[in-house]
């Protein structure tokens, strides 16, 4: 009876940790500062106060999505080791609260953008929250094109912080979209391969887990880092640049690059994986950091 109580307590209650937690707030992060990067870079008059907006807004609806996936994906999240802990297969949130606080925090988040940012803001986070929830989400037990289903998802944040700045879209806009879209690949292939046993256990049909050499996963890896690189050269090409940013960009593609090939090896391609996964945290910063400071300071 005392094991049944300690067990069922925390579900019952719930701490503010537990919920943060559930929000996803280092994934949330991420898509909020893709977000601030696509307002930093729209040369526009600043608003502090819409900045604020801005960021609210797609922090609540990136919280939102995070909480509701985690709700949809409670049954599986329980049967893998790297996902057991999470707040709702442990019990420490209820299934209930979770759909709430996701819906709310979507809804809320939405509300907002649309009153006080743009209808635009607003649209391009719907769409977040429509293909993250809608199409990603059951895709990953269906589909083996999951990943890049999920990439297309998270490369919206980007959109919401351009199209707040700037009222409307412009083609370095969807740059950085190009740039969320194809650096994710090889992020999460990484990821997958290092946790692919995980997967396997729950029958997801990604890549990794039905490529069992590791071959087409360190491939697609790569075209998709080469493509990102293209794809990080071309608003120097449309005059959104300058050739310094140009120059940093391709040093920076190159080392990710690298790491890329790596995981090509068969022999090292465990270690060469979790390689590829820090390069890749590593570079997505570099890279935008690049891109704001040279259309703040230099161009």
């Amino acid at each position: 009876m005392t094991e049944t109580l300690r067990t069922e307590s925390p579900a019952a209650t719930g701490k503010f940790g537990d919920y943060l937690e559930l929000t996803k707030p280092r994934l949330s992060m991420l898509s909020v500062i893709t977000a601030v990067v696509g307002y930093l870079v729209v040369d526009a008059p600043w608003v502090w106060s819409h900045f604020f907006f801005t960021i609210v807004g797609t922090s609540a609806c990136a919280g939102g999505v995070a909480s509701l996936n985690q709700w949809m994906e409670r049954d599986t999240d329980a049967k893998m080791k790297r996902t057991a802990d999470r707040p709702i297969p442990s019990g420490k949130v209820p299934d209930g609260a979770a759909f709430v606080l996701g819906w709310g925090l979507c809804l809320g988040g939405s509300a907002l953008l649309f009153a006080l940012v743009s209808t635009l803001a607003a649209t391009f986070a719907l769409a977040t929250i429509i293909f993250y929830l809608a199409w990603y989400t059951p895709a990953k037990r269906t589909s083996r094109w999951s990943t890049e289903i999920g990439a297309i998802a998270g490369a919206f944040p980007p959109l919401i912080g351009y199209s707040a700045a700037h009222g409307s879209m412009e083609p370095l806009g969807w740059v950085l979209f190009g740039v969320l879209l194809f650096w994710q690949i090889p992020h999460f292939m990484a990821i997958a391969w290092i946790y692919r046993e995980d997967y396997g256990a729950v029958n997801f049909p990604m890549l990794p887990v039905r490529d069992s050499t590791g071959s087409a996963v360190a491939r697609w890896s790569l075209f998709n880092t080469v493509v990102l690189v293209g794809v990080t050269a071309i608003p120097t090409f449309i005059g959104e640049t300058t050739w310094i940013y140009f120059g940093g960009t391709m040093l920076l593609g190159l080392w990710f690059m690298g790491r890329a090939i790596q995981f090509l090896n068969p022999v090292t391609r465990d270690r060469c994986a979790k390689k590829l996964f820090l390069a890749s945290i590593g570079w997505l910063p570099l890279q935008l950091g690049l891109l704001v400071i040279d259309r703040l300071f230099l161009l």
